[in-house]
This record gives C-alpha cells, structure tokens and sequence, in this order.
C-alpha cells in the first residue's frame, strides 16, 4: 500500500506536493512542512506524539510498470489540525525533550 501524499500542512495549510522536499510524516502519515515540523512542532506530532521524518518522493515518471503519481495518485484530501496552536504547544513543551524512539 502506498503512502497516502496528503496535499498539505495539517499545520499552516501550505500546498505540499508528491515532490515536496520539505514534507514531514510521522509513522501515521500525518503531514506538515519541514517549517512547522521543527519550529512550531518541535519534531512532536501534535496528532500522536511521535517524531517526523521527512517524507519520500513519489516519481513522477514511470520507470516500473504502474509505479508513478499518474498510476498511484496522491491524496487531494486536505487534513487540518483539530488542535489549536495554545494545544500543539503545550503537548510538544511536554515531550519534546524526550527523543521519539523513547516515547
């Protein structure tokens, strides 16, 4: 199964597209931009309270037989934080300090 590429930050809404090299997920694809991840987030999910990782390019081009973003498109869902901002901060203060692999 391939990830889903959702389309945006779940944090700022910034447009995130399959070849977005400042993309993060964390093990439950939840999406934000590099920006939010490390700034706002401080590398915790505000979602599950793991870390990120910055997410794969899906080609663009089809150098294996129905293996591109043509044959296995990306999400166009746009996913929002149910959190607010006062939330996310005071859950990332929390764990923050405590590495992912720990938490």
């Amino acid at each position: 199964m391939a990830l889903q590429l959702r389309p945006n930050c779940e944090y700022c809404d910034k447009d995130l597209p399959p070849s977005a090299t400042d993309a993060r997920i964390c093990s439950y694809e939840c999406t934000f931009c590099a920006e939010c991840a490390e700034q706002k987030l401080g590398n915790v999910c505000p979602n599950c309270g793991g870390g990120f990782a910055p997410r794969p390019i899906r080609p663009a081009k089809e150098w294996r037989t129905g293996v591109c973003t043509a044959r296995q498109p990306p999400s166009d869902k746009r996913v929002h934080l149910k959190y607010s901002a006062e939330e996310c901060a005071a859950h990332s203060a929390r764990l923050r300090d405590i590495r992912p692999e720990e938490r």
